[in-house]
């Protein structure tokens, strides 16, 4: 098991990641998500050990990753998002020198590449010089260096860049074959993969965690809102501020022009029970209603939700803080 406790990470005075916390539990695939410069590489850099801590602990199968880092070390699997590969080396080469360096016992080694070799379909390459290998490939060889010396935890930064559809199925199933063995964080833009093979999430936005759940959770408990796709024929804007004054209606969104007068609408609602005032609103103003139906928020839609509710909050603090700020403030 891992547990990561109030780690931090300071970049000069800029906080990059903020006191987060969270565990990874065995035989788990735990989703860790975020844009771009959230801090989601800079943490699994101080999980693996590549980056120290500025605050906090990461404990691996007991081991503090800081005070015992030689112990805690031998039971990860690191495939960082940029492939640790030296392109000078063939591929059996390579992989052979990183067994040696991971303590893996000699009479062991050949077995070990071998089998991380055939797991990741790369056994026809072993005889290639890296550099003359495609992106996808090279990212192969990165992920079957993961696998050497049986690491409990596996930590994959991206794993599937640069692979082809049929590629990024056979990773996708690896990794949920690799469940039976192995704790596993896992990393990746590419929503639908996190939803296909990662049981639990964990969102980060600007180092810090704005959420830790299954997804089926996220899903369907994200907020009390249902989400209504409703297409309609009649004037966008009008529509669109029609159901923006219904009491009940939290948002519209997502709105798409389908020609010949014709629109669709996502609509959150305060609860289901609103769908027959919006029916009986737009057929009073005549706007005709071509297709109507509830949908839960995908994992996709929960992911930008929290971040722009994420954003929401911060700016309004940061109103509040400067009014508090400003003696010549005065309350309406």
């Amino acid at each position: 098991m891992v547990e990561i406790k109030n780690l931090s990470k300071y970049y000069g005075r800029n906080l990059a990641v903020k006191g987060i916390s969270f565990d990874i539990q065995d035989h788990e695939i735990l989703g860790f998500l975020g844009p771009n410069g959230a801090g989601k590489s800079t943490t699994m850099n101080m999980i693996a050990g590549y980056l120290p801590s500025s605050n906090g602990t990461v404990t691996i199968n007991g081991f503090d990753i800081t005070e015992q880092a030689s112990e805690a070390k031998k039971c990860i699997g690191y495939l960082p998002e940029i492939p640790p590969v030296y392109p000078d080396m063939r591929v059996e080469e390579y992989l052979l020198f990183v067994a040696g360096l991971k303590g893996v016992p000699r009479a062991e080694r050949k077995k070990q590449v071998q089998s991380s070799m055939q797991r990741l379909h790369i056994e026809d390459m072993h005889r290639r010089l890296i550099r003359n290998l495609s992106k996808g490939y090279k990212q192969r060889v990165g992920f079957a260096q993961a696998l050497l010396g049986d690491p409990k935890i596996l930590i994959l930064d991206e794993p599937t860049v640069g692979l082809d559809p049929t590629q990024v199925m056979e990773v996708r199933n690896l990794i949920l074959e690799l469940k039976q063995d192995h704790s596993i964080i896992f990393s990746s833009h590419i929503l639908a993969e996190v939803s296909a093979v990662c049981e639990r999430v964990v969102i980060i936005n600007k180092g810090e965690i704005i959420a830790i759940d299954t997804i089926d959770n996220l899903e369907r408990n994200l907020t009390a809102d249902t989400v209504l796709h409703l297409t309609a024929e009649g004037d966008k804007d009008k529509i669109s501020r029609l159901l923006k004054d219904i009491q009940g209606v939290s948002s519209v969104s997502d709105i798409k022009e389908l020609g010949e007068n014709r629109c669709s609408y996502q609509i959150e609602l305060k609860n289901e029970s609103v769908r027959n005032e919006i029916i009986s609103v737009l057929l009073n103003n005549q706007c005709s209603i071509v297709e109507m139906h509830l949908a839960q928020l995908n994992l996709e839609q929960v992911f930008l939700k929290l971040i722009q509710e994420k954003k929401k909050s911060s700016l309004e603090q940061l109103i509040d803080e400067t009014k508090q700020d400003n003696p010549y403030h005065q309350e309406d």
